[in-house]
């Protein structure tokens, strides 16, 4: 289950990569614009306002997101992206901090970029810190004897959930479209006590505390607390740094 208060905690941070990879999008009146994993939709709405004119689809596999992109005036659905076919006029599809959920994702957007018309845009970004302290603690502490058993069938994703930029760029290009990838590490300055755990509750942690009942949540949480404050020691105005590489990729059809 998805909170999607919990996720907006920290919205500025979560919105900047989105920006930032829309904005090598350089298309003017696009027919359809898509959001694959839209989440409170926040961010889709942004989509619907810069092309006024397109049909925007928007879907997530949460439906408490769905229900809150709802709420905020997106016309969203509950689908996961494995089932999304595109349909002949999609000109643009977006999916922001998604396919690292979806270990058949390559093949998915080999088979999206087949699919879609020509000179359409297919712009993607992940997470790339599945190697960093806020992941590797947590798959460490899940190991431990009281939880090894609880928590056996719980998939955390390790470095090899994701690419790098030069991957998806060649395989982007395989499938014969034009190619812009990158990575950038953001260092965030969070704010607040226990700011990392709180940034990864509303992702990282979401199957973890899926699989426990409350009292173990929070004897979970009480035991990662202090090695991400070890990890990422707050600084003496109470901020903490946090870098967070993200990979992107966009790609035009011939």
């Amino acid at each position: 289950m998805w909170d999607p208060d919990k996720y907006l905690d920290f919205s500025d941070e979560r919105a900047r990569p989105f920006h930032e990879l829309t904005a090598r999008i350089r298309v003017e009146s696009p027919r359809r614009v898509v959001d694959l994993g839209c989440g409170p939709g926040n961010l889709t709405a942004t989509l619907a306002a810069r092309w006024p004119g397109a049909t925007v689809e928007a879907i997530d596999s949460s439906p408490e997101m769905v229900a809150a992109a709802r709420a905020a005036g997106i016309e969203a659905r509950v689908a996961a992206v494995q089932e999304w076919v595109p349909p002949r006029d999609t000109d643009v599809v977006v999916t922001n901090a998604v396919l690292q959920w979806v270990p058949e994702h390559r093949k998915l957007l080999v088979d999206w970029l087949a699919a879609m018309p020509s000179r359409a845009w297919l712009a993607m970004q992940v997470p790339g810190n599945f190697g960093e302290p806020s992941h590797r603690l947590v798959r460490d502490l899940a190991r431990e004897t009281e939880w090894a058993h609880t928590l056996r069938d719980v998939v955390l994703r390790e470095d090899e959930a994701v690419d790098g930029p030069v991957d998806y760029a060649e395989l982007i290009a395989s499938a014969g479209c034009e190619v812009d990838a990158w990575e950038t590490t953001y260092i965030q300055r969070l704010t607040g006590p226990d700011a990392v755990l709180e940034w990864i509750t509303g992702t990282a942690l979401r199957p973890v505390k899926v699989a426990l009942d409350a009292q173990q949540w929070r004897r979970f949480r009480d035991a990662l607390a202090p090695r991400l404050r070890e990890a990422y020691p707050a600084r003496p105005d109470g901020t903490t740094w946090f870098p967070f590489r993200r990979v992107f990729a966009v790609g035009r059809t011939p």
